[in-house]
């Protein structure tokens, strides 16, 4: 395995502080008043039948409460409660949260958001990590106040090159990286990509499939076919990564206009509507809030966008999973194919795909035996 030379840049940072003007706070409750609710079928009107997507009863629902019981400013506050950054790295705005252990020889470690979410993901995470780790927790270009975006050619390894980069220019000459969906992606591009001191990838998702070769189901058991079997579900309901793939810019253009589009769109948060979910209503909302106010669907798109024609590659850097119960599942026989290096296998009968916001505790637990 080849490691990866890095370069270290002199990172010109700024002080960030989350203020959305108040303008912009009446203009979205505004919006909220004037909602257009889709029209429904006779037959599933006023049901909470996901079968094709999100029901506008629990559309309703949601609207009701963000128009009069969710607060933007206390979120905001929570934000802001950690240290906050932007800089420039190969011509993108760049905005991260950086938290330094009291420890003064903790591991670095990134946190690396998935989709539809941002930064925010990792809040509730940070006071269990704080004793072990230095924290840097970047916001992917294009979305939130990572913006604008310099060009449509952030792939998954030019964000991995970047947050290197970050790191770097932070001081960091060893660290490591964990993410979720788009963050496990990240991590796994980095663990390729092998910078040096780079100390592994813990993920919550390792995202190999069967090749066709009949073989290969020699090798599963009961539990990876039926992690097969959720990850062909998975395919009939995430028509989402399909048109941010091919027709960003489209969709985008639709979620820009309408705050209650973009919570649709968004149905992931929900399991799409498995009842699997344990994100509160305010959670869900502060993520959909700041795309709102960032206007950072087509950014967050761009992603997909960018990453439709990337071959598959086997990594060989040092990597872990934690696998949560609600979850794609990962299957060991054909993450084994793909990872040659798996020292972390940890399986959690609670949370799911945002187990950082779900399941905080469980999660930093796998973080720490992973990096112990």
């Amino acid at each position: 395995m080849t490691t990866h030379q890095s370069q270290t840049q002199t990172l010109d940072l700024r002080p960030f502080t989350v203020a959305v003007p108040q303008d912009a706070v009446d203009d979205l409750q505004q919006r909220l008043a004037r909602t257009r609710f889709a029209a429904e079928p006779a037959d599933t009107a006023g049901t909470d039948d996901w079968s094709a997507g999100a029901p506008v009863t629990y559309l309703r629902e949601m609207v009701a409460h963000w128009s009069n019981d969710f607060d933007w400013r206390a979120q905001e506050e929570r934000m802001n409660a950690y240290p906050q950054f932007l800089t420039e790295i190969d011509g993108q705005t760049v905005h991260f949260v950086h938290v330094r252990s009291a420890a003064e020889d903790a591991t670095p470690l990134l946190l690396l958001h998935t989709y539809p979410g941002s930064f925010v993901d990792f809040l509730d995470l940070v006071p269990h990590l704080t004793d072990d780790f230095h924290l840097v927790i970047p916001s992917v270009p294009g979305v939130g106040w990572s913006q604008p975006l310099a060009d449509g050619a952030w792939d998954s390894r030019r964000i991995a090159r970047t947050w290197d980069t970050l790191m770097r220019g932070l001081g960091y000459e060893s660290y490591g990286a964990h993410g979720s969906d788009n963050g496990a992606i990240v991590s796994r591009e980095l663990a390729m990509l092998a910078p040096e001191g780079f100390r592994g990838a813990h993920v919550l998702q390792l995202f190999s499939f069967p090749s066709g070769d009949p073989a290969e189901s020699e090798q599963m058991t009961p539990a990876d076919y039926g992690a097969l079997e959720f990850a062909g579900w998975f395919q009939t309901v995430n028509g989402f990564a399909a048109m941010n793939a091919s027709r960003p810019q489209t969709i985008a253009a639709a979620l820009s206009d309408s705050p209650v589009g973009q919570l649709a769109y968004n149905e992931l948060f929900e399991n799409f509507g498995t009842g699997t979910s344990l994100l509160t209503r305010d959670q869900v909302l502060t993520q959909v809030s700041l795309y709102w106010f960032t206007n950072s669907s087509a950014g967050a798109a761009r992603v997909y966008h960018a990453d439709r024609d990337g071959e598959a590659r086997v990594n060989e850097g040092r990597i872990g999973v934690a696998v949560f119960a609600d979850d794609f599942r990962s299957m060991r026989p054909f993450a084994e194919r793909d990872n040659t290096d798996i020292v972390s296998w940890t399986e959690h009968p609670r949370g799911g795909h945002f187990a950082a916001m779900e399941v905080p505790e469980d999660l930093a637990g796998a973080i720490r035996e992973f990096y112990a």
